[in-house]
């Protein structure tokens, strides 16, 4: 019986200590944050893959997915992307080294890897309106373009967080502000990548046998 009471005297005086040591840290917060938000994100997209799977055989008499992918395109958009998140980890880990030179290294391979991410996928939406496959055409069209442009837009969007953040840290150098902007960074850009992944497997891969 006097073992029970002592263990329990020492869980309370551990509830104390925790709740007097105060919030979780700052970056904590913001990393549990982020999550929230990146869970939020892939709800969306989630939709637009439910949309997708439904629509995807409806073209209306129009072109399909096996008539207008490439499947080239799509596996070096995929390489670039991927690479991209590799070079993402090694400025990530040359931040927590606050290794300057490295950590600007990884964010220039970084950006123009998406970059060139970007000017494929572009390239491959001109291609396809040239010959009139609109997302007006079909609803299979109008699912495509909204579920692969939007992930493009998120691209985008990471390619000028990740700008305006190289212009900080290059003004303010590793505070903590910074550090933690990095951390949701690479969480977003990973996040991407995985996206994509799926992306290239539902649309690209499974496209060219419907």
């Amino acid at each position: 019986m006097s073992i029970a009471v002592g263990t329990d005297d020492v869980y309370e005086r551990e509830l104390v200590n925790a709740s007097e040591a105060g919030p979780a840290p700052k970056r904590i917060v913001v990393g549990y944050g982020f999550w929230i938000f990146l869970l939020s994100d892939i709800v969306m997209f989630s939709a637009l893959f439910a949309s997708y799977a439904v629509l995807a055989k409806a073209s209306a008499g129009g072109p399909t997915g096996a008539q207008l992918f490439s499947q080239q395109n799509a596996a070096m958009e995929t390489a670039f992307l991927l690479l991209s998140s590799y070079s993402c980890g090694l400025m990530t880990l040359a931040a927590n080294s606050r290794r300057y030179f490295r950590t600007f290294l990884g964010a220039a391979v970084t950006f123009l890897l998406g970059a060139a991410f970007l000017a494929l996928e572009l390239r491959e939406f001109h291609s396809m309106i040239a010959l009139g496959a609109t997302a007006q055409r079909s609803a299979f069209l109008s699912a495509f373009f909204t579920l692969v442009g939007c992930h493009g837009l998120h691209v985008t969007i990471g390619l000028i967080w990740l700008v305006l953040m190289m212009v900080q840290l290059a003004m303010w150098g590793f505070r903590p502000v910074v550090e933690r902007r990095m951390l949701c960074f690479a969480l977003f850009w990973h996040a991407l990548d995985i996206i994509w992944v799926m992306i290239f497997t539902v649309v690209y891969l499974m496209g060219v046998l419907r």
